[in-house]
């Protein structure tokens, strides 16, 4: 006959009062809660300043919803917001009120939770987050979030201009540093009409860079004062050199790599041969030039660094994600520069939960 005993284990759990509890918010309430939320709100002060039906902690999830269901309008955005929370006196507001909540939240609230968010996902020991002890990141841009063809919005992004006219849409540029490893942001910045160099977007991020971090770079961000000033982060890069730039030999190394300077940088360079077969049975053969500050050949091998440098395409992927699996292709909703900006901001918030769903599963 054997003992048995029933344990009971309670836990407290802080709970917000009212119908907007954070339950009935979603499941992402769960890696953006509520606390976090009053505190950025009461930080950027963005909190109501009187009783109101819609307050701004419920602007925010709103507003984060919005970028949750691209192809539905504010009533059907609210109803799915709100679906939880059946049998309980919940508002109906019109479209008018919601949009009203918006303009009211503005896009500083959105930015800074972001901002508080965003970061590494994976841990060192997580695989393909870090390479011989540097976590892997990268920085690239992208250049086809379509937004409405308004006046406010050409006059912030202006309009692309093909041979044969102009594009039907107007596009924000968002320059990202991501985690190549979970595809996780660290962070991002926002471009207008005048913002076409990448490097001076990417510029804005630096300050996310420091020791222990190995940058991946497309041939866009080879610019020595660019690759100078990412190197004084503390950061290591290897990054994609133009056709143009001729780096001069100051020492062969035994896997094939040369030793070279850039206007006083001490780097490494790799020339690699890379063969692409198709299904379709294509074959492109191209020629890479890589730079790196990573000098040392035994502990970091030309050929792992060839091989390691297409890591940097999870980057796309991260955008790939941002404009086709969550905006399922869709224009954004705004017609003016702050509208916009709140709702990129949301749009970035949401897939970086999305990914810490993915990198923490509970």
């Amino acid at each position: 006959m054997s003992d048995s005993a029933t344990v009971t284990v309670s836990r407290s759990i802080t709970a917000a009062p009212g119908v907007f509890a954070p339950g009935h918010l979603g499941e992402l309430t769960q890696y953006l809660p509520f606390e976090l939320v009053d505190d950025v709100l009461k930080q950027t002060r963005a909190v109501e300043h009187r009783l109101r039906v819609l307050p701004s902690r419920v602007g925010v999830y709103f507003v984060l919803a919005l970028a949750l269901f691209p192809r539905l309008g504010y009533a059907r955005v609210w109803q799915k917001l709100t679906a939880g929370l059946a049998g309980m006196s919940v508002p109906s507001p019109s479209e008018k009120a919601l949009r009203d909540l918006r303009r009211r939240l503005g896009p500083t609230p959105l930015r800074a939770v972001f901002e508080v968010v965003a970061g590494p996902l994976g841990r060192p020991q997580t695989p393909g987050v870090c390479y011989r002890g540097l976590r892997t990141v990268g920085f690239d841009g992208c250049n086809s979030l379509r937004v409405p063809d308004t006046a406010p919005n050409r006059s912030w992004l202006g309009r692309i201009r093909y041979r044969m006219g102009f594009a039907g849409y107007p596009t924000v540029r968002l320059m990202a540093l991501v985690e190549t490893g979970t595809r996780g942001l660290l962070g991002a910045s926002l471009g207008s009409s005048t913002d076409r160099d990448e490097p001076r977007l990417a510029r804005r991020l630096l300050p996310l860079l420091g020791p222990g971090m190995l940058v991946l770079l497309d041939r866009a961000f080879d610019a020595t004062g660019f690759l100078t000033d990412l190197h004084g982060t503390g950061a290591h890069l290897l990054v994609r050199s133009k056709s143009t730039r001729k780096p001069p030999v100051l020492g062969h190394l035994p896997d094939g790599s040369y030793l070279s300077t850039l206007n006083g940088l001490a780097v490494r360079v790799i020339d690699a041969d890379l063969a692409v077969s198709g299904a379709d049975g294509s074959h492109l053969v191209e020629q890479y030039r890589l730079i790196t500050t990573l000098i040392d050949h035994h502990q970091y091998p030309a050929l792992e660094l060839v091989r390691l440098y297409h890591e940097r395409w999870e980057v796309e992927i991260a955008f790939l994600a941002l404009r086709h699996t969550i905006l399922q292709g869709n224009v954004l909703r705004s017609g003016d520069e702050y509208g916009l900006q709140q709702e990129i901001w949301a749009l970035l918030t949401l897939y970086q939960l999305l990914r810490m769903a993915i990198s923490w599963p509970r």
